[in-house]
């Protein structure tokens, strides 16, 4: 295990040492060895400086994948600064509100969204871009600046990113993230699934989510690996690109659409040694297919933003349809109240250390002992297995991306022919989960599913927007007037099946 006394950052640096002409990071026509990578981080860092950004300010970023956002990432950590990634898909209002609570020192988003996030809270000579090839004013500063950067400062228990996770209240909440965290679970994630230097990551995650940052990019930097960075997921560049890795990460969704493919096989997959699926259930007819069909077992694991990567199943041994597997090293776990089903508990350097600018909040997520209270049901059987059976909360987790129905019916309940709404998540075969409404109308009103959808678009996030709208005569209760949002969904059950 990787000593966790020091900031990830300096972890990261001592690996970039070892062996500096290893080629570590590649994409977009660029290749980076451990050197090299050092060298373009410290120019990075020196680019951050000059703009006036110092230790514990925050650096928000609304960008597309690219080699220099990795650059841009790892440089805000060499600073000691507050890295704040930012979904692509969020629209400007959403925006507004990130940044107003962050408080950046600097904004950088995409160069086509710049005269729209103009005006927004903080922007005010501190808006930067960067496109998805690398150009941008922030590039541009960066090419202008020589390779000082100031010395890097950041401790263990210091801030390394604020990653926002919306509560079913509708406001967001930024879960803060230590260097402490970053680094134990990175070495965890090193140690549980054996990543060596000779391993190499096909990385076709998106960077504003942790599945992409922290477990796929930090993990293999870190173990001084490879990471071959695509621009995206594409099933069939995907297939072709196993010939080039050792390792590759997906969500339930990837799985899916790899298995429509017909060259997946045992001969496009021989190469591969780990594949790993998280940020949503993956259904057993998806794990057994896709062993089935390339001879592979695929490894679920379970972890959520607060806590990076919680539980794996083993790198050997009986990897189990529906279960999480085991507590990483140093990771505790519990079912509240000692029942045999319910509230997950976890405790562990890699647990967040609460939730930015909401003391109250923080307090409430916590046990005395110091054991966080994931919110997700589960049972913990004799070998510690864990199996995640459920949410305390109405969560939708479609595509591996986290969806809050209070948000989308706050939006639609404002339009003037609705009653009331109730939005659940339905089973997809694609997405794993899909958004959908359940609607009623005011007496005599009219609305269609069409028309409801493109209201929601302007203020909605693509991946939150309903994939079916159900207009209804009542919404079920229980006794105490609540929504039974359980009954919608098994009305509604079979509405995507094929």
């Amino acid at each position: 295990m990787i000593d966790d006394n020091r900031s990830f950052y300096h972890a990261l640096a001592e690996s970039l040492s070892r062996e500096p002409g290893s080629i570590r990071l590649t994409g977009g026509g660029q290749s980076f060895d451990g050197a090299a990578l050092h060298a373009a981080i410290e120019r990075w860092a020196g680019a951050l400086a000059s703009l006036g950004v110092h230790a514990g300010d925050r650096v928000a970023v609304q960008a597309e994948k690219s080699i220099e956002l990795v650059l841009l990432y790892l440089a805000t950590l060499r600073i000691g600064a507050v890295y704040v990634p930012l979904n692509t898909a969020y629209r400007t209002a959403e925006i507004d509100y990130f940044l107003g609570d962050a408080e950046p020192a600097i904004f950088v988003c995409d160069p086509s969204a710049a005269d729209a996030c103009i005006g927004l809270q903080g922007c005010d000579g501190s808006l930067w871009t960067l496109d998805r090839d690398g150009g941008g004013t922030l590039a541009d500063i960066v090419a202008a600046c020589g390779d000082q950067a100031p010395p890097a400062s950041a401790g263990p228990d210091d801030l390394a990113a604020i990653v926002y996770t919306s509560g079913t209240t509708g406001r967001s909440k930024g879960a803060m993230i230590t260097h402490r965290n970053l680094l134990a679970n990175a070495s965890a994630l090193i140690a549980a699934w054996r990543i060596e230097r000779g391993d190499t990551l096909l990385h076709v995650l998106p960077l504003y989510h942790i599945h992409g940052l922290f477990v796929a990019l930090n993990t293999m930097l870190l173990a001084g690996g490879r990471t071959n960075l695509a621009a995206g997921f594409d099933s069939g560049a995907a297939i072709a690109g196993f010939a080039r890795a050792t390792i590759f990460m997906g969500v339930p969704t990837y799985y899916t659409r790899l298995l429509n493919e017909t060259r997946l096989n045992q001969q496009a997959t021989e190469g591969i040694r780990l594949f790993v699926c998280g940020s949503a259930p993956l259904t057993p007819a998806t794990f057994d297919a896709f062993e089935a069909r390339t001879g592979h077992v695929i490894l679920e694991r379970y972890g959520m933003s607060e806590c990076g990567i919680i539980c794996s199943n083993p790198i050997d041994g009986p990897r189990i349809a529906g279960a999480v597997g085991l507590p990483l090293p140093g990771v505790e776990a519990r079912i509240g109240d000692d029942a045999a089903v319910g509230v997950l508990e976890v405790r562990g350097a890699s647990v967040f250390s609460g939730y930015w600018r909401q003391p109250e909040k923080t307090l409430s997520e916590f046990r005395e002992d110091g054991f966080f209270i994931t919110g997700d049901i589960a049972t913990i059987d004799d070998e510690g297995v864990v199996r995640i059976v459920g949410r305390e909360k109405d969560m939708v987790i479609s595509g591996g991306l986290n969806v809050y129905p209070k948000e989308i019916e706050t939006l639609i309940d404002l339009f003037e022919e609705v009653d009331e709404s109730a939005v659940i998540g339905l089973a997809h075969a694609d997405f794993g989960e899909a958004v959908a409404a359940v609607v009623r109308l005011h007496p005599g009103a009219a609305l269609d599913q069409a028309a409801a959808i493109a209201r929601l678009k302007a203020d909605l996030a693509g991946f939150k927007l309903p994939k079916a709208v159900f207009f209804v005569d009542n919404l079920p209760r229980n006794a105490m007037g609540k929504v039974q949002k359980a009954a919608l969904r098994e009305r509604f059950s079979c509405h995507f099946e094929a």
